[in-house]
């Protein structure tokens, strides 16, 4: 994107005053540039021509924006809006956009500063008379200075101050989103997805569009086929039009920029479980990646895609351990974030072949001891929790359905995956299905291309009616439940079948041991009736307040469901789980009776509609199309229960609380 022009305004030598803060509290800093070798001021750093030379009036310099790219490392914008990059040929040149070349590790040196370029580890320095590579004896002197480039960026759009993270008695008060993808950008081997919650070079790269997802592109088929966009007319203007995306089914894009959480965080959110996701059979079917499609690979990346997201708020705050994003590996962590009043980030996993346990015709392949290592591996990387069982038969246990079109291409995927299809049988009571799998639904799939099935596959026929998975938990699933109890971790059950998820409540109930939870409506009413009597957590999926009229839920009336059940009584705080960048829809547009704004969110700030480049969200014609929009879709949920709303607004405040309780009961429990 070419630089803006914008007019150079510098301070002057009576007012410019040194810069001597940490190499990691530089972002947003206006500075005058004053190169040194050694001891010898060489000048400041002046724009010329294309590149930059040098002058010994402090007044006539040009002033430099530093904005962080990660911690201790910042692009430096000239006036113009020109990043300073690297050239191959040893200057240092005004760019247009961000690249490697263009970003900088800066150190201390003294009371000034030494600028090693981070891709090429060459200094910043004089080259041949010019800004450019220099040697180690050259370093910058920063002096505050005026008339700076300002780059794009976008306004959690909340004000006012926020009710305490916690109350007198040390409950947290906030609500928590149980079930989010935040990492999205690096899985699936890091091309299926199209944009990252945050980006070294800012907005514009992080929500830039795909060609890989524009019109007719393998992208656009993808998301065309499971979430129904359009992919004929798909423009693929990200920033700062976003005509095309993000929309509350554009699920192959971003969803959760940083800027987005924090609005929701501002509005009364105290924890979200970031869940590392991965799927091998759908990395393999997309022709382009980056990463491996082994799926503990792709755990991997995307925890040190985490951790990094950390570090680049820290880096916008004012350095290391300053941001309002913190990662939380105990509950006591979790309890100490929320008193600063900062979003505690809890990591779990959700992946069909965990610890690479896939069954191939009913043979696993893993042993208990890739198990042990396994968690050791996990526990290292902070997670806390995980789903034994997803999408796919597994060496732990059998997978609960999906239905319709989506479900026949996920039974072609346990085909590939485990050599099997999935094998049902009639059932009363709790089921895994409540629609029957017929060959009509893999003709349907069909239309789509050749599903690259076995030589000699043949359809599998279902009985009509209920269904359940013949497959429960097996020997080595027993192996890792015990183990997962003994090393305090959460067991999400959903996406287990019946007869699966059932035994492993028996195994919980046997220990005594309340670190179950189900949290985003995978789970039958039954099932989650046990949770709440076994001292679990229970959230439901972020579906509209009520039925929209598309075959899904609302989400008032699971609340009432679960609030109605025999252990009902006994929930003291609920949660959602948003699902968001998980191949899932949001909730669609509100309809009728408008959410008003701006309006006060449930912790007491005032929020504004929010806005991304030059595009507007409003929840009542966008629903949930990215994730700035729970803060809306928080208030609104509340003020569409009537009266109920009060006792809803409670126990969606006090979600944070019953999660960390339940977590600190799995502990001392373990």
């Amino acid at each position: 994107m070419p630089a803006a022009a914008l007019s150079v305004s510098s301070a002057s030598p009576a007012t410019a005053a040194p810069v001597t803060v940490a190499a990691d509290a530089l972002d947003g800093t206006c500075a005058a540039l004053q190169v040194h070798d050694g001891s010898r001021a060489l000048g400041y750093v002046v724009r010329s021509s294309g590149g930059y030379g040098f002058t010994s009036s402090a007044a006539a310099a040009t002033p430099f924006r530093l904005e962080a790219t990660q911690l201790s490392r910042y692009q430096l914008f000239d006036a113009t809006g020109a990043p300073a990059y690297q050239s191959v040929a040893g200057f240092i040149l005004a760019g247009d956009a961000y690249g490697e070349r263009a970003d900088y590790t800066v150190t201390v040196s003294g009371d000034r500063y030494r600028f090693t370029n981070t891709a090429t580890g060459q200094i910043m320095g004089s080259f041949l008379w010019s800004l450019g590579a220099g040697g180690t004896s050259h370093t910058v002197a920063l002096t505050t200075a005026s008339g700076c480039y300002t780059p794009p960026d976008i306004d959690p759009g909340v004000a006012g101050t926020a009710g305490p993270g916690v109350d007198s008695s040390g409950k947290l008060v906030g609500t928590i989103d149980a079930h989010a993808h935040i990492t999205a950008g690096a899985a699936f081997g890091g091309r299926l997805h199209c944009g990252e919650a945050w980006a070294p070079g800012g907005v514009r790269d992080a929500l830039a569009g795909c060609s890989s997802h524009a019109s007719l592109n393998v992208g656009a088929l993808f998301e065309g086929i499971i979430g129904g966009t359009d992919p004929v007319n798909s423009a693929e203007d990200g920033w700062p039009t976003f005509g095309d995306w993000p929309q509350h089914n554009s699920l192959l894009h971003e969803q959760s920029y940083y800027r987005s959480i924090e609005r929701s965080w501002r509005s009364g959110q105290r924890v979200l479980n970031a869940l590392l996701v991965a799927n091998r059979v759908i990395c393999e079917l997309f022709p382009y990646r980056d990463t491996s499609c082994d799926e503990m690979d792709q755990l991997r990346v995307q925890s040190a895609y985490l951790s990094s997201m950390q570090d680049y708020i820290d880096a916008q705050h004012g350095g290391k351990g300053k941001g309002w994003f913190r990662i939380a590996t105990t509950p006591a962590q979790v309890r100490a974030i929320a008193a600063q009043g900062k979003l505690a980030v809890l990591v779990g996993v959700e992946n069909s072949e965990v610890f690479g346990c896939r069954e191939i015709k009913d043979v696993p392949q893993c042993t208990r001891a890739d198990i042990d290592a396994g968690l050791d591996e996990l526990q290292a990387l902070g997670v806390s929790g995980l789903y034994p069982v997803h999408k796919f038969d597994n060496a732990f246990g059998g997978t609960r359905f999906d239905s319709g079109v989506t479900g026949a291409a996920l039974n072609v995927a346990n085909l590939l995956s485990t050599g099997h299809w999935w094998t049902a049988t009639s059932c009363t009571g709790p089921s895994d299905n409540e629609q029957p799998l017929v060959s009509d639904d893999f003709a349907e799939l069909l239309k789509l291309g050749p599903l690259g099935l076995p030589a000699g596959a043949i359809l599998p026929v279902y009985p009509s009616g209920k269904i359940c998975n013949t497959r429960g938990l097996t020997a080595l699933g027993t192996y890792l439940i015990q183990r997962m109890i003994s090393r305090g971790m959460i067991i999400h059950v959903d996406h287990m079948g019946v007869k699966t998820a059932q035994a492993v409540l028996d195994l919980a109930d046997a220990a005594r041991y309340p670190g179950v939870a189900s949290v985003h409506t995978w789970s039958d009413p039954a099932l989650v009736d046990r949770i709440i009597a076994r001292g679990g957590f229970v959230a439901s999926y972020a579906f509209a307040a009520h039925e929209p009229g598309n075959g899904e839920p609302g989400f008032l009336a699971e609340w009432r469901t679960h609030r109605a059940l025999p252990h009902g009584g006994s929930i003291t705080g609920y949660g959602f789980g948003s699902d968001v960048n998980g191949l899932a829809p949001q909730a669609p547009p509100r309809g009728s009776d408008p959410l008003a704004y701006p309006f006060t969110a449930p912790n007491g700030t005032t929020v504004s509609k929010q806005v991304y480049g030059t595009r507007t969200f409003d929840l009542n014609t966008d629903g949930v199309a990215q994730y700035g929009l729970y803060a809306d879709w928080t208030t609104d949920l509340i003020g569409q229960a009537g009266s109920d709303g009060p006792l809803l607004r409670q126990q969606l405040m006090s979600g944070a609380e019953a999660y960390t309780r339940m977590w600190e009961q799995a502990t001392a429990a373990g």
